[in-house]
């Protein structure tokens, strides 16, 4: 693929370029734009060849709308293979994609998922409960730490104990380690001993797996009677020829619910609370919506200011700036003329900032999404077509019940004047894990008392 077949883009050499995109990849896509409009070529990590940046919502449409054949997300995000394991639903593409999202999506059936609702907004009061008055503490941490614990209830089935514990500790080790974008260079996934940066993940890696595994055999050796976790469903699922899904595909896609499922919320969580910690007047508006709905999760899940306001923070600040694909044909997207193995991607950062679908757009207003309802290209922080994110739901309704549990209990403020975005491998963190100082504290009250208090 010659230069001139492709939109224009950075003349920088391709290892300046990848450095850019692994230091700021928003400065980068913001850039480009300005510059270039709403199509650019930038050379990425992964894939090999140029990526093809369309910033338009119609450009996002038409990329959703080709078909699995024609075009692989599987292949566009081959950079997440040493770490998730050729089976997971990330990198599969065709057949075997299809065939294993059918077997998964069951499990994120909303009766399912709304099961969990008490647990998350229990796991949230335990987290506050040990936040520290008057002090300095990364939110980041703490919501990754609930986050982690609503994985291992929900889609790992482990219920407190030792073996949990143990769990937890190797799982949130390995996702320490990985969070260091370096890692995602095949330059540097090479074992050079326990002190190189590859070596240490690879040894931390190999522990969680270990664990990982024996809970994998344990649900296999003792059934899954009783159990409605997303282990025991993959345990039990079969496909259209009765064929179950084997250990390793089991683990691989275990590993990528732990990755997309932990990562990515507690990262959306923490920009949801940056924004709104500083808006004293949406703050009192959230506490008492929160309090109108008495506790019911049931409830929490459908009041609209709470919902505009995690669908805005997901807009703002997208955890994760782009969704792509790779052409396996000659192809036509967005009036651009693009030859096979071509890859071609959505900025979900330029179109979630784009002034003519969100006015005011660097402004975080939930109250817009009161009126205006988003076309599936136009919001897109869990892609679109046939690969969106099958834990949108969920996602989305964890940060329901997190935000509702914690913001009637807590006075805060940030800590710091100005929060950015930093790479944590593919995700978009604040800055310094957001420091806030809780400046007040209140006891976990009966829901109907929260109004009083608001």
């Amino acid at each position: 693929m010659n230069a001139p077949d492709l939109p224009l883009g950075p003349r920088l050499p391709a290892a300046i370029q990848l450095f850019w995109w692994l230091r700021d990849p928003i400065e980068l896509l913001a850039r480009c734009q300005s510059r270039f409009g709403d199509a650019f070529s930038i050379r990425l990590p992964a894939p090999a060849t140029p990526v093809v940046v369309l910033c338009s919502p119609e450009g996002a449409k038409e990329i959703f709308a080709m078909s699995g054949d024609l075009a692989h997300a599987g292949e566009a995000n081959a950079v997440l293979h040493p770490f998730l394991g050729r089976h997971s639903l990330l990198l599969l593409d065709g057949p075997e994609h299809l065939r294993q999202r059918k077997m998964m999506l069951p499990a994120f059936h909303g009766e399912r998922m709304q099961a969990y609702g008490r647990a998350m907004m229990d796991l949230t009061h335990h987290a506050v409960d040990a936040w520290p008055l008057g002090r300095a503490f990364p939110v980041h941490r703490s919501m990754q730490s609930i986050a982690l614990q609503v994985i291992l209830r929900a889609v790992f089935g482990v219920e407190s104990g030792p073996g949990q514990a143990r769990l937890a500790g190797a799982l949130a080790r390995g996702l320490e380690v990985a969070g260091n974008p370096i890692l995602l260079l095949p330059a540097i996934q090479r074992d050079l001993g326990p002190l190189s940066p590859w070596g240490r993940y690879l040894r931390v890696a190999a522990k969680a797996t270990a664990l990982l595994r024996d809970e994998i055999r344990r649900g296999k050796a003792e059934g899954t009677a009783g159990r409605n976790d997303v282990l025991a469903m993959l345990l039990e699922a079969r496909d259209e020829t009765d064929r179950p899904l084997s250990e390793d595909e089991i683990h691989d896609e275990m590993m990528t619910l732990l990755v997309a499922g932990h990562e990515t919320t507690a990262t959306a969580l923490a920009w949801a609370l940056r924004w709104i910690l500083p808006d004293r007047a949406l703050l009192g508006r959230l506490r008492d919506e929160i309090a109108s709905a008495d506790g019911q999760p049931a409830r929490i899940a459908k009041l609209e200011l709470l919902d505009g306001t995690v669908k805005e923070a997901l807009r703002l600040q997208p955890v994760l700036p782009l969704v792509g694909r790779v052409l396996q044909a000659p192809a036509r997207v967005a009036g651009i003329d693009l030859p096979k193995g071509a890859a071609v991607a959505a900025s979900i950062y330029n179109i979630h900032r784009r002034p003519s679908l969100y006015p005011e757009p660097e402004r975080f207003w939930p109250d817009r999404f009161a009126k205006f309802k988003p076309a599936p290209w136009e919001w897109i922080p869990f892609g679109g077509g046939l690969r969106r994110c099958i834990g949108a739901s969920f996602a989305t309704y964890e940060m329901k019940m997190v935000l509702a549990s914690l913001l009637p209990r807590v006075d805060a403020r940030l800590a710091v004047r100005k929060v950015g975005p930093v790479r944590r491998a593919v995700t978009l963190t604040p800055s310094r894990g957001l420091p806030i100082v809780v400046t007040a504290k209140r006891p976990r009250e009966p829901a109907n008392l929260l109004r009083q208090n608001a």
